[in-house]
């Protein structure tokens, strides 16, 4: 009987403590959902390490639904948009707490900058708060590239590291700096060209603008502008010399997405991809000289075909001008890392993630 009774107790203890291990690594795992311009982006990430940034993506889904288009249109969120985006979010919030059972304060929503312009936005935000019990917040314009910079470099490479992110319209992220006392500054970037600006300003030269879309003539007028793209990083660098002393270089955006699924063709599972300029360059010249390498490649391979659907070839060369000038632009760069931030898509959670950690300083 005792033997029997001490048996029922080990069971018990062993389920209490399967249950409790259960319970507490839910407490690790976070899940975001990004209402954006073009798509609604859910993603559930397990932290292993924030400092090191070290993390598991356990779930990611994509519904195209273009609400910034909209919005530039009608200056706000017509009903169906609005119907349609709050019954995206609520699916997508009871998919990831019936299969993660989440807590409900590592839940977090968040809309594209964009969204501050539109009039009617509460009442979308209502609409999902009715619907989900969750509000959502609009990413500020002028914090975006903070968050992009805490989300993106592991904190423990904050001191040590710039973060450039080449966007459609701008290209923009920052450093860190330590001003003692365990204080930090951040020190924004922003150069006023991005893959769609550029292509729009090169474009903007050809006199004959019937050959605006021949591509031996973009790709003569393209090279034609690089001094000014050259003159526009120039400035960038001798306004922030302390971001030359930083050791590591942490890229993202379409531009270095594009290059990296192109380029390499393998699927790694690695969050940062460690590269060197001499890629890039070798990239260049296929994009230039041998494109039809890239097409027969996007048949066979998911990553690059999503890239040949976002990009034509006058985007693909304005987007890598800018990253190989970025890059030959800084000093030393042979004695410097350069890393590829795969995961664009979970930067703000990440961001988020780190902003509650005690383990992480974040007040800069």
């Amino acid at each position: 009987m005792l033997k029997k009774h001490t048996t029922q107790i080990l069971i018990f203890t062993l389920l209490s403590l399967f249950f409790s291990i259960n319970s507490f690594s839910q407490k690790n795992i976070y899940a975001g959902i990004e209402i954006g311009r073009r798509a609604i982006k859910t993603s559930v990430v397990e932290i292993n390490n924030i400092k090191k940034a070290d993390y598991t993506i356990l779930h990611f889904s994509n519904e195209r639904i273009n609400l910034a288009e909209h919005i530039s249109t009608y200056g706000e969120l017509p009903q169906d948009d609005i119907n349609k985006t709050s019954n995206i979010v609520l699916n997508q919030l009871r998919e990831i707490r019936a299969k993660f059972k989440i807590p409900e304060e590592n839940i977090f929503i968040v809309a594209a900058p964009a969204f501050s312009s539109a009039r009617n936005i509460d009442v979308l935000r209502n609409r999902i708060s009715t619907l989900t019990s969750k509000s959502f917040d609009i990413i500020n314009v002028d914090e975006e590239a903070k968050i992009l910079v805490k989300g993106a470099i592991p904190p423990v490479d904050y001191s040590n590291a710039l973060l450039l992110d080449i966007g459609a319209q701008t290209t923009k992220g920052g450093y860190i700096d330590e001003i003692g006392d365990n204080r930090l500054e951040f020190i924004p970037l922003e150069l006023d060209f991005g893959t769609m600006t550029l292509t729009d300003a090169v474009k903007k030269t050809v006199v004959n603008q019937s050959q605006a879309n021949d591509m031996s003539t973009y790709q003569e007028k393209a090279f034609d502008f690089n001094p000014i793209l050259r003159k526009k990083i120039k400035q960038l660098l001798d306004a922030n010399p302390l971001l030359l002393k930083k050791e590591k270089i942490y890229l993202s955006g379409g531009a270095v997405w594009a290059f990296s699924a192109l380029y390499y063709d393998e699927n790694t599972k690695d969050h940062y991809i460690s590269f060197t300029l001499e890629d890039v360059m070798n990239y260049d010249a296929i994009l230039k000289n041998n494109f039809g390498k890239f097409t027969t490649y996007a048949k066979t391979n998911k990553e690059a075909a999503r890239v040949l659907t976002t990009y034509d070839q006058r985007y693909l060369i304005s987007a890598n001008n800018i990253l190989v000038t970025c890059l030959e632009s800084i000093p030393n760069l042979e004695k410097k890392k350069i890393y590829f931030v795969k995961d664009g898509q979970v930067t703000w959670l990440m961001s988020y993630i780190a902003d509650r950690s005690k383990k992480v300083n974040t007040n800069f």
